[in-house]
């Protein structure tokens, strides 16, 4: 038996491959908080929520308030790429680590630093907390192209991406909570960063780069994942980044594009969503806190359901993983669109409604995951991390830009037309972003993740078809290695 063969019944159900899974789920909760709290605090600061009179708060104009919304992204945007390429050259367990940990200790300096330097002050913290959790999403690509089986991959992928969706439930809920009790806005800060800590002391200690590398990983766990992924880790040590064989990429430009406009919308509610309830339904800090953060419970729980049916219709195959992501990423992005229309034209006067719908259309976005999210691991497990590093370039310049036209557009918060005009943008965008990862987009392993890309530049546009159809094979990944 060589170390790329295995019993799989000696595999265990619940391994180090799981642990680390769990790492990268709780990893994301930290720093999605950290990331999106913001939202929450900038309403607290500016309409004097905490039961304690000495928390001071500001009178920031809306413009103002946006360059603090969107500053978290000038930076992100400068470092995705280059997480791409420090995780590959000195391991996701240390380039993830100091992402964390300095976005964390930020977050802790933040109160200290508006009191001394008022709104600007804060841009430069959040521009400072993104350049550092820049480099951090491009690790998670890597670290489960890493230790995940191409068999347990959506699995695997799809849970620990779900800690995006529960720290978007406690920056809005908990940093509610926290910005109406004696504590105030400086409390979502300083909790925020110690739970960051804490998480940056269980990566050290548990955290991993390869299975080949932890010291605690059974022999049989070992093989199943080094006989899985051994292959692409030999090309991966021997092959050039094949530059031009992914910016010829057909199915590249369109993940590319269904990443945008799904960052576009959601980035709208996740940035807005407080302004909007405070404004137009009139909602106080207690009541903001909870129906702020009840959509992104559902997208919580609707992850698992998700996940589910995913699981039966591929090990059913009831449908390829091709048509399973673009039935996914349809329902993440076309759903939205067709609410955040509606959500417009609903009155101050209909809050139950306008509620509903909102709770609605974050609630089923978590398809995006399984949709989209993981797509680059599909198009090339050897460089995932570099996809990811491009994608998330992009992804966190439309997230800047969406807090600043928002700024532009709504000049009286209480206003429903000027949110109307919002909600439709954003409707359209993701719209569009849909239909072209309906034509090109796929999840079959791309030519250029073995070597570079031979067919000519835009060739794989041709006999493209709008269409979601289940096929007759199996997807590729569902094949296992089993011992002589």
């Amino acid at each position: 038996m060589t170390d790329t063969d295995v019993d799989l019944e000696k595999v265990p159900r619940l391994g180090l491959r799981h642990l680390q899974a769990l790492l990268l789920f709780l990893g994301l909760v930290v720093n999605t908080t950290l990331q999106f709290n913001v939202g929450v605090a900038v309403v607290a600061m500016t309409n004097a929520t905490s039961v304690n009179v000495d928390v001071p708060h500001y009178n920031w104009t809306e413009p103002e308030k946006s360059y603090v919304l969107s500053s978290f992204y000038w930076g992100s945007a400068l470092t995705q790429f280059a997480g791409g390429y420090l995780c590959k050259r000195f391991g996701v367990k240390s380039v993830l680590f100091l992402g964390s940990f300095g976005s964390a200790l930020l977050s802790s300096l933040t109160p200290h630093g508006i009191y001394m330097g008022g709104w600007r002050a804060y841009c430069c913290i959040r521009l400072m907390q993104g350049l550092c959790q820049g480099l951090t999403l491009p690790c998670i690509h890597q670290h489960l192209a890493n230790w995940a089986p191409a068999v347990e991959r959506t699995r695997l992928g799809a849970f620990a991406y779900t800690g995006f969706d529960c720290g978007n439930v406690l920056a809005m809920y908990a940093a509610g909570m926290l910005a109406s009790s004696s504590w105030g806005w400086p409390g979502i800060s300083y909790v925020s960063g110690a739970v960051g800590l804490s998480w940056c002391m269980l990566w050290l200690l548990f955290g991993a780069n390869r299975a080949s590398e932890a010291p605690c990983i059974g022999r049989a766990e070992q093989r199943y994942i080094i006989g899985d992924l051994q292959r692409s880790l030999r090309r991966e040590r021997k092959m050039a980044i094949p530059w031009r064989g992914i910016f010829t990429s057909a199915p590249f430009y369109a993940l590319l594009c269904a990443r945008c406009a799904d960052t576009w919308g959601l980035a709208t509610m996740q940035t807005e969503l407080p302004s909007y309830l405070n404004g137009v339904l009139g909602l106080q800090m207690h009541s903001n806190a909870f129906f702020s953060a009840l959509p992104f419970l559902l997208m919580w729980a609707m992850c698992y359901v998700y996940l589910i049916i995913a699981d039966v219709l591929l090990q059913g195959r009831r449908l390829s993983l091709t048509a399973l992501r673009k039935t996914y990423n349809s329902i993440a992005l076309w759903t939205p669109a067709v609410i955040m229309m509606a959500l417009g034209f609903v009155e101050a006067t209909q809050k139950p409604l306008a509620l509903a719908l909102v709770t609605l259309s974050v609630g089923v976005s978590s398809a995006a995951t399984i949709g989209s999210e993981l797509n680059t691991i599909d198009l090339s497990p050897v460089h995932a991390s570099i996809l990811s590093g491009i994608l998330s370039t992009f992804t966190n310049l439309v997230a800047m830009l969406t807090p600043l036209v928002v700024g532009v557009l709504v000049q009286h918060p209480t206003e429903r037309r000027e949110w109307q005009i919002v909600f439709s943008i954003a409707a359209t965008v993701l719209f569009a972003g849909n239909i072209i990862y309906l034509i090109w987009g796929t999840a079959e392993t791309q030519p250029w993740n073995d070597n570079d890309t031979k067919s000519e530049a835009g060739s794989e546009f041709e006999d493209a078809k709008l269409e979601i159809a289940p096929v007759e094979t199996a997807p590729a990944y569902e094949k296992t290695r089993t011992a002589a």
